[in-house]
């Protein structure tokens, strides 16, 4: 692992940063983490150093276990940029959009790809309501389609923001697809010939 960091110390950490925040010493959104601290020190075990760690809005735990130094970190939380955490040198990068790193870490594992000397590839975390977006199924089959050194972590709480995931998508788990494979005989538009219209 990079760091040394254990659940106490991230923990704490938060505790710090819940601190200043409930005193007004942060006056931006900020996003906490709490209760995964042993799943993510378990994922970033097999984290190296030239890897890129991608995220949403709930990255201090991650920057964290990925060597961004504390002091650092908890100064850019308390400037605001709790949402926006991004740090190149340690190959760590973020976004607030939901659903908006995930092609970017798509982007990064290709330029891993294409470049092998680096032996860099990408962790892209995001929550789950969002792993249930479009742009998380195009990525992901992308990714899986062109073998790119990408893994993505759901990182699943049960909410969506405020509301149960359930609450918002259905309890399904239900495979409600119907798929069949056929040889279309003709181009994707037209008849064959080129019309100017």
């Amino acid at each position: 692992m990079i760091t040394n960091h254990t659940p106490e110390s991230l923990k704490a950490f938060e505790q710090r940063v819940a601190e200043a925040f409930n005193a007004g010493k942060i006056r931006a959104p900020v996003h906490l983490s709490g209760g995964n601290e042993h799943e993510l020190i378990e994922i970033f075990g097999q984290v190296r150093s030239d890897d890129w760690v991608c995220g949403a809005w709930r990255m201090h735990y991650q920057a964290l276990l990925k060597g961004v130094p504390e002091d650092k970190l908890f100064d850019d939380i308390v400037a605001g940029k709790s949402i926006a955490l991004c740090y190149p040198e340690y190959r760590v990068i973020s976004s607030a959009i939901v659903g908006g790193i995930i092609p970017i870490a798509l982007g990064l594992a290709w330029a891993a790809r294409r470049h092998p000397t680096e032996a860099s590839r990408v962790w892209v975390f995001c929550g789950d309501m969002t792993a249930r977006t479009g742009i998380y199924y195009e990525c992901v089959q992308y990714a899986v389609g062109h073998a790119l050194p990408i893994h993505f972590v759901t990182e699943d709480n049960r909410r969506s923001v405020c509301t149960p995931t359930t609450d918002v998508w259905g309890h399904g788990n239900v495979n409600k697809e119907s798929r069949y494979r056929y040889e279309l005989p003709w181009p994707h538009a037209g008849a064959g010939r080129r019309v100017q219209f």
